[in-house]
C-alpha cells in the first residue's frame, strides 16, 4: 500500500504533494514501482497532530482520488470522517482507512456498509494529539487483539460484510518503542483474529529510536520491521518507499517460499 500524503505537516513527507498534481502524479509512481493500492489521506494523525476541519479534508483529498481512480489499483481513503470518506468513495475510493476504527464518526460504519466499502480498522490508544503521552499495557499485544477484535464485531453489526474488513494494530499509535517491537514480534497471534492484517511501520520513530536514524534515513528500519511483518503474517504493507519495498517482499517470499 503506497502513501499519498496531501498534507502539510505528516511527519516525513509533508507539504510535498500538498498540490493536488503532485500527489497524483507521486501516486502514478508509486504504482509503476509496484505499488498494489494506494491510501491518500489529507489529515496528519502524527503524533500531536491538530484536526483538519471537514471542507479543507475535502479540498486536498477529493481531486487527488478523483486523480488515482484510473491508475489501475484499488485506491484507499485515511480518514475518520464520512463526509470526507463519502466524497472519496464517489470519485472512485473502495476502501476507508480509518485510524478510530469507526469510532470517530458516529455515521462512519452505516456509510461504509451502505457503499459496500472495504474497511481498515486501526487501534489506537487516545487521538494524535495526545496519544504518545505515556502509553501503558500490562500485554500490549493481548489488549491491542481484543480491541480489534470487538471493532469487527461492532463492524460487522453494522453490516459490515467480514470479507471486506482488515485489521491494524497501529503501530506507534499510542505506543512506546517496546509495545511497537513486542507488536512485531508477537504479530502471528493476530492472525486468530481470522481478519487480514495492514501493517504501517514506514520511516516510524520506533525505528529511530533503535538506531537514533531521522525520519529520511529509515528505508532499512522500514524494509526489516516489514518484511518480518510479513513473514508473521501481515496482508498490507503501508509504505512510502515502495519501490525498495515491493523488491524487499518478492525476495522475501521467494525464499520464504
Amino acid at each position: 500500500m503506497g502513501v499519498v500524503n496531501v498534507t502539510p505537516d505528516s511527519f516525513s513527507d509533508g507539504g510535498l504533494y500538498l498540490d493536488p498534481a503532485a500527489a497524483v502524479s507521486h501516486g502514478l509512481e508509486l504504482v509503476e514501482d509496484g505499488a498494489d493500492l494506494l491510501d491518500v489521506g489529507g489529515e496528519s494523525t502524527r503524533p500531536g497532530a491538530e484536526p483538519v476541519d471537514e471542507a479543507e479534508e475535502l479540498r486536498r483529498v477529493v481531486p487527488v482520488v478523483e486523480g488515482l481512480a484510473g491508475a489501475g489499483v484499488p485506491i484507499s481513503v485515511d480518514t475518520s470522517k464520512a463526509v470526507a470518506a463519502a466524497a472519496a468513495l464517489d470519485a472512485g475510493a473502495e476502501i476507508v482507512n480509518d485510524v478510530t476504527a469507526l469510532r470517530g464518526d458516529s455515521r462512519m460504519a452505516a456509510l461504509c456498509a451502505a457503499r459496500e466499502a472495504t474497511v481498515v480498522l486501526m487501534h489506537m490508544r487516545g487521538e494524535p494529539r495526545t496519544m504518545q503521552r505515556g502509553p501503558v499495557y500490562e500485554d500490549v499485544v493481548a489488549e491491542v487483539g481484543e480491541f480489534l477484535a470487538e471493532r469487527d464485531a461492532a463492524a460487522r453489526a453494522a453490516g459490515i460484510a467480514a470479507e471486506r474488513i482488515w485489521l491494524d494494530p497501529g503501530i506507534g499509535f499510542g505506543k512506546a518503542e517496546a509495545h511497537n517491537l513486542e507488536l512485531l514480534r508477537r504479530l502471528g497471534e493476530l492472525k486468530a483474529l481470522g481478519r487480514p492484517l495492514v501493517v504501517g511501520t514506514s520511516r516510524k520513530s520506533f525505528i529511530g529510536r533503535v538506531d537514533g536514524s531521522a525520519a529520511s534515513e529509515r528505508l532499512g528500519g522500514t524494509i526489516a520491521s516489514s518484511v518480518l511483518a510479513a513473514a508473521e503474517g501481515a496482508a498490507v504493507l503501508r509504505v512510502h518507499d515502495v519501490a525498495e519495498m515491493a523488491q524487499a517482499a518478492r525476495v522475501a517470499a521467494a525464499v520464504l517460499g
